[in-house]
């Protein structure tokens, strides 16, 4: 069970995942030692994890969500191995167990940059049915957090946290291309969210201070973001489904705007296919998620269809393994 100082700190950290434990106990109104124990203690009972990503638009990259059908007693060791890959997040086992989706993430320049979607799962002889959906917006999620983890510190208290994050520059559009040593320190962020100065120093061949400039510049033009990953269910969380929804394409816009408001969903976007919106719904219950699509989605008359896909492992999250 989460107390409040927990919640707290889950809020705090995913306002800004490097946050000082110093401001996050003075904020909470407890002591360091205290949020330092609770931090490691939801590492290792809700795989709580800090980690940095890089944010696809910013970072010139391009994302597909593929699904994947496979026969039954090969989808886990599929999913095993996409999940493994670089390109790869988000890898999920759905609908029974036999269907695996994940999303890809391709970079224009450089080659074989498809090689998964045009070679390797192709010629996997166990797979049935493959489906590529290039997503083409998103209206929630990366940078902007499922509510269900940003519910506990009050505005005052959020402003606070708000005033610990180190400043930046302006940003510049478009942002520069990434250097050798930026994506080491982007690598090694993306193990561990909160490493030190003189480790990302150490990893990128660099210096302490140059790290922290660097970074900085990186949060500021908003080409890396923090993001936390932990095992949903200590929020509560026993129903998740991905939602696939066709939706006129003049009424997209505003409803994608809007079910990006609800606190229901974790990740909402326009992708291109035979439907045309996704979403992640995360529920206490398949009580309430039978309420949510029968009554707030089923009211939105610009919604023609829908199909649910209950997601029954997540193998990956959005940072290598």
């Amino acid at each position: 069970m989460l107390d409040q100082v927990d919640r707290g700190l889950i809020h705090a950290l995913q306002l800004d995942g490097r946050v000082p434990f110093t401001m996050v106990a003075a904020v909470l109104g407890t002591s360091v030692q205290t949020v330092t124990r609770r931090y490691a203690r939801l590492r290792a009972e809700a795989g709580l994890r800090v980690v940095a990503l890089l944010d696809p638009t910013a970072a010139g990259q391009q994302q597909w969500m593929v699904r994947l059908t496979a026969t039954t007693g090969t989808a886990q060791q599929i999913a095993r191995t996409l999940a493994r890959r670089d390109d790869t997040s988000w890898v999920r086992l759905a609908s029974g167990g036999t269907q695996i989706i994940a999303i890809v993430t391709t970079t224009p320049d450089q080659p074989d940059t498809h090689a998964l979607l045009l070679h390797d799962v192709p010629r996997t002889a166990s797979i049935t049915a493959v489906s590529a959906h290039y997503l083409l917006h998103t209206y929630l999620g990366g940078p902007s957090a499922w509510p269900g983890r940003t519910s506990s510190l009050t505005p005052a208290q959020q402003a606070r946290i708000a005033t610990a994050a180190r400043p930046g520059p302006v940003p510049r559009t478009p942002p520069p291309a990434l250097s050798g040593s930026d994506r080491r320190i982007v690598a090694a962020l993306a193990g561990d969210g909160r490493a030190s100065y003189a480790d990302l120093a150490a990893a990128a061949g660099t210096s302490a201070v140059t790290v922290a400039r660097r970074l900085d510049d990186l949060r500021a033009q908003g080409v890396v973001f923090f993001d936390l990953e932990m095992n949903d269910a200590a929020l509560g969380v026993t129903a998740k489904t991905l939602l696939w929804m066709s939706v006129a394409p003049g009424r997209l816009e505003q409803v994608a705007t809007e079910l990006a408001s609800h606190e229901e969903l974790a990740f909402v976007a326009a992708t291109t296919g035979p439907t045309n919106l996704v979403a992640v719904a995360l529920f206490p219950d398949l009580a309430q998620l039978h309420h949510y699509l029968t009554q707030r989605l089923g009211s939105i008359q610009a919604i023609g269809s829908i199909e649910t896909s209950p997601v029954l492992a997540t193998l990956k999250a959005g940072a290598p393994l």
